[in-house]
C-alpha cells in the first residue's frame, strides 16, 4: 500500500509539472500581418449622432431599473486593468457561435473568446471603448450590469482613464440582444477617442473573432503550441463617437446556422458554405472550429454533394467514408492561459485563402498519447490499490488470532487488555503459544 500510495504521489507531480512547464513560457510574440477592415459579410451597422432619436431609443436607463436587476460588480469596480466572468443567461450568437459565458474587462471590453490568454485585448472581443481606464481611482466609478433574459447591458460608469484623471469621466454601455445584434451607447465622452492614445493599453473600437490553431510539428517541437488567427474585425470611424452618440450591428446569416446538407448548399442567405457530413456541420472553413475542420479532412468533403453523403447500402454494410474516417469528438475542456499563444491576423476576402503556415496535414495526436499514458499509470496504480487491499481484507480473516491493526489502534489500551483476557478465559482450552494467560484470581478455564 505504500508503493502504490508513493506511485501516485509521483504521477501527480509529474503531471503539474508539464502544466507548469507549459504555463511558463515566454509571452507570445505577434504578426505584423495587415488586416482588412470588415466587408460586412458578418455584420452590418449605423451611426447615429446626438439629435437623432433613435440614439435615445437605444440607451438602457439602469437607473430605471429596480436594483434587484442591475448588479454592481464589486472587484471591476475597484481595480485597475482586471477581467471577470459573466454567465448569460441566454446563449449569444457572436460570429455564428453561440456563447453563454464572457468576460468584462475594466478596459472597457467584453473579451468573446472560449479560451483565455494573456493577451485578450488582441481580438476576440467587442469594444465600445477599449482604453487604459482606472475605475479604482474614483468611488464613483462603477462596471454595472444587467440581464433581463433578452438582452444584456454592462456600463462602464464615470470611468476615468489611467494617470489622465483630469481629462474626466467616461459614461458608456455595450447591449447584447437575443438575437445577435450589438448596441454602443455612449452618454459622456470628455475628449476626442482619438486623443485617447496609450503606449500601456491599446485603444479600439470595434468587433473581432479569430480561431485557434495547432502549429504543425514540423515547426515547432512543442506540439501544444497555438496560433490564434483573426479572421474578421469590424472596425468603425471613431470620429463618430461623441457624447449621445450610438452604433447599432446587425448580425448576418452564417453557414454555421444551417443544420442540414441541403441548406448548407442551396441557400440564398449565405455564400461559400460546404457541408462535411463526418461533424454534421456546415461552414465555409473560416470559424471558431477550423482546428476540427482540418483533423477531420472536412475541405476535401465539403466538395461533394448531398447525394453522395446518403448512398443506397444493402443491409448490414458501411460506407467505405465511414470506415476510414473518425467520428466527431467531444468538444474540449476550456483551457484557462494556454501555452504560447500566438496572435496572427488574416486578410479577410470573400474567396478566403488560407496562409501557408496553417496546417492542412492529418492531426498531431502526441499530446494524446502521453496524456493516455499518464492515465494507464494512474489506472495501474488504483488496480494495485484495490489488490493489496483485498489482500489484507483475506489475511485478516483467514487469521483471526490476529487484530486488525486499525481496531488496535482505534481501542484504548486498557480497553483492548480488558477484552482480550475475558475473550481468553471463556473461550481458550490452554494457552496460545507465545501469549501468557493473566495470573490473577478470578479467571479460570471452561
Amino acid at each position: 500500500m505504500g508503493l502504490c500510495a508513493v506511485l501516485l504521489i509521483c504521477l501527480y507531480q509529474a503531471e503539474l509539472g508539464r502544466v507548469w512547464a507549459q504555463q511558463h513560457e515566454g509571452k507570445p510574440p505577434f504578426s505584423n500581418a495587415n488586416i482588412q477592415e470588415d466587408t460586412q459579410r458578418y455584420y452590418t451597422w449605423k451611426s447615429f449622432g446626438p439629435t437623432d432619436r433613435r440614439t435615445k431609443d437605444l440607451w438602457v436607463d439602469l437607473n430605471n431599473l429596480h436594483k434587484s436587476q442591475v448588479q454592481i460588480h464589486g472587484i471591476l469596480s475597484n481595480a485597475h486593468r482586471q477581467a471577470a466572468r459573466v454567465a448569460l443567461s441566454f446563449d449569444f450568437p457572436f460570429y455564428g457561435h453561440h456563447l453563454r459565458q464572457i468576460i468584462v474587462a475594466t478596459g472597457g471590453f467584453i473579451f468573446m473568446g472560449e479560451i483565455t490568454h494573456r493577451m485578450l485585448t488582441a481580438t476576440q472581443y467587442i469594444a465600445p471603448l477599449m482604453a487604459n481606464f482606472d475605475p479604482s481611482f474614483s468611488k464613483n466609478s462603477t462596471v454595472r450590469y444587467s440581464d433581463n433574459g433578452n438582452l444584456f447591458v454592462v456600463q462602464w460608469d464615470k470611468v476615468q482613464l489611467k494617470d489622465r484623471e483630469a481629462e474626466g469621466p467616461f459614461t458608456f454601455q455595450a447591449v447584447l440582444h437575443r438575437n445577435g445584434s450589438i448596441v454602443f451607447n455612449y452618454r459622456d465622452i470628455p475628449i476626442p477617442v482619438e486623443k485617447m492614445n496609450s503606449t500601456e493599453h491599446p485603444v479600439k473600437v470595434g468587433l473581432s473573432d479569430a480561431f485557434m490553431e495547432l502549429l504543425p510539428s514540423s515547426q515547432l517541437s512543442d506540439a501544444n503550441r497555438r496560433t490564434i488567427y483573426e479572421y474578421h474585425r469590424v472596425e468603425i470611424d471613431i470620429t463618430k463617437i461623441v457624447s449621445r452618440s450610438a452604433f447599432d450591428f446587425t448580425p448576418l446569416p452564417t453557414c454555421l446556422q444551417h443544420t442540414s446538407c441541403d441548406l448548407c448548399l442551396t441557400s440564398n442567405l449565405t455564400t461559400g458554405c460546404g457541408w462535411c457530413n463526418t461533424l454534421q456541420r456546415c461552414s465555409d472553413g473560416i470559424d471558431r472550429h477550423r482546428q476540427e475542420w482540418l483533423d477531420y479532412n472536412c475541405s476535401a468533403e465539403a466538395n461533394g454533394k448531398c447525394e453522395d453523403y446518403n448512398p443506397v447500402l444493402p443491409e448490414g454494410s458501411m460506407s467505405s467514408f465511414n470506415q476510414s474516417s473518425p467520428g466527431p469528438t467531444l468538444s474540449s475542456a476550456v483551457i484557462e492561459d494556454p501555452p504560447a499563444t500566438k496572435v496572427a491576423l488574416l486578410k479577410d476576402t470573400h474567396t478566403h485563402r488560407i496562409p501557408a503556415d496553417i496546417q492542412t496535414g492529418p492531426p498531431n495526436h502526441k499530446e494524446k498519447t502521453g496524456n493516455l499514458a499518464i492515465i494507464a499509470g494512474v489506472v495501474a496504480a488504483l488496480v494495485l490499490l484495490v489488490v493489496l487491499t483485498l489482500l489484507a481484507v483475506y489475511y485478516i480473516n483467514t487469521h483471526p488470532t490476529v487484530a486488525p491493526p486499525f481496531y488496535l489502534m482505534q481501542l484504548p489500551l486498557s480497553v483492548y487488555m480488558c477484552r482480550t483476557a475475558n475473550r481468553n478465559a471463556l473461550s481458550l482450552k490452554g494457552p496460545v503459544i507465545g501469549q501468557s494467560l493473566p495470573s490473577q484470581a478470578g479467571f479460570s478455564k471452561a
